[in-house]
């Protein structure tokens, strides 16, 4: 029974303070404009440095090429460094590279009406390869392709078209040539790769070499001495890292063991200052916008149950309890919050939609300057409801302290 009759106080109070709320409408406006008027900007700026970031971090994590380490000059990689190289946890792919001046080839596609003829630069590639598999697919048989743009648009191929690969070597003064079949599987969009080039299995790449070397290949049954058991190293890599904040530890890494390699970790690290140096200044500025709206809350609060203490006197004078009358400021505060924060919200996806427009053909589908997620405004709104409520406690234990004697002195 006293927990009913607790209740059924708690609930008139709360409605009194609203009807009261809702009385003085001119002064509760004015405090929802001025929580709203705090609100917005700081909603507005964490949807700058949100969407931003978000944009540049997107950019750099969806490229795989931002992940690549890529060696400075020759070295000697043995089979053994390539098998450590990719077992290393922040390694997502590595493959050997054979020697710049081996690593090319002739593509000729001959149709009704004429021949294309191109040279291109021979790139290996196997399962993993985070270039070829997000803009096209790694070749299964050893002689698949995969074009750039640039090649494919200059031989006039797409995808399914047979060209014939030529390699030449000088063996004995006399200069020789094999021919291959090649099957185009994929081709790179413009941006992916941006030079004339073919992606192909390391096994063709090293036949290649060999050929050129002088040996032969039973595989594609090029002629040419053995090779017999002759430990093959390679002078360089590709090597992609898990993801761009792993990057800066491989380059690290590489450089102490004396391995000199070119990664574009300074570009990532521009960005994570950015995002680091943005919240700074986004903490420092609603710091400083939350404690002035708290002070000014608390007070205005704290003169309306000052100027209302006869009133809520009365109140209690008639019964209710010291923690039902409590809630009357609290109340008022937190329908000051609720209202506040929806006007604001309602003003930042205004403003939010203004810049995503004028910065749209800046952007890529999907990208947006200001960006806000559902979850962001779930914590904005829940941190102001809780930041309203503490700044009416002392108003609530001001209310606490009123005496009905008070009341009925002033009568």
């Amino acid at each position: 029974m006293k927990i009913e009759s607790y209740l059924h106080d708690i609930d008139t109070v709360s409605r009194l303070a609203l009807r009261d709320y809702f009385h003085e409408r001119l002064l509760s406006i004015c405090a929802v404009l001025g929580l709203a008027a705090v609100l917005a900007p700081l909603l507005v700026l964490f949807g700058l440095k949100n969407g931003i970031i978000n944009t540049l971090a997107d950019r750099l994590i969806t490229d795989p090429r931002n992940m690549e380490i890529s060696p400075v000059g020759s070295g000697r990689y043995t089979k053994e460094w390539f098998e450590a190289a990719a077992k290393m946890s922040r390694v997502s792919f590595v493959i050997p590279q054979t020697r710049s001046i081996a690593a090319n080839m002739v593509l000729v596609y001959e149709n009704d009406r004429n021949t294309a003829t191109l040279g291109v630069d021979l790139i290996p590639t196997g399962p993993g390869d985070p270039v070829v598999e997000k803009w096209g697919q790694v070749p299964v048989e050893p002689t698949g392709i995969v074009l750039s743009a640039s090649a494919a648009q200059k031989l006039g191929v797409d995808e399914g078209i047979t060209v014939s690969g030529r390699i030449g070597r000088t063996s004995g003064g006399r200069r020789e040539n094999v021919t291959i079949r090649l099957t185009v599987v994929a081709v790179l969009p413009i941006g992916a790769f941006p030079v004339d080039a073919a992606f192909i299995r390391l096994a063709l790449l090293e036949a290649i070499e060999d050929y050129r070397d002088g040996f032969g290949s039973d595989e594609f049954g090029w002629p040419g001495n053995s090779r017999a058991d002759i430990p093959r190293t390679f002078p360089s890599f590709r090597m992609y890292a898990r993801n761009i904040y792993d990057v800066s530890d491989l380059r690290d890494l590489f450089t102490a063991q004396g391995v000199e390699v070119y990664t574009k970790a300074a570009e990532i690290d521009v960005v994570r200052n950015l995002d680091r140096s943005f919240t700074l200044i986004f903490r420092l500025i609603a710091v400083v916008a939350v404690f002035g709206y708290f002070a000014s809350m608390a007070s205005n609060v704290l003169a309306n149950v000052n100027r209302k203490s006869r009133h809520l006197g009365i109140i209690r004078l008639i019964g209710f309890s010291t923690r039902s009358i409590m809630l009357f400021p609290m109340v008022q505060a937190v329908a000051t919050g609720v209202a506040g924060t929806l006007v604001a919200m309602v003003l930042y996806l205004a403003t939010g939609g203004i810049i995503n427009r004028l910065f749209t053909r800046f952007m890529a589908g999907g990208e947006y300057v200001c960006d806000l997620s559902a979850m962001h405004m779930g914590v904005a709104f829940l941190t102001t409801l809780a930041m309203s409520a503490l700044a009416s406690a002392f108003a609530a234990y001001r209310v606490a302290r009123i005496q009905p004697s008070e009341v009925i002195r002033d009568v």
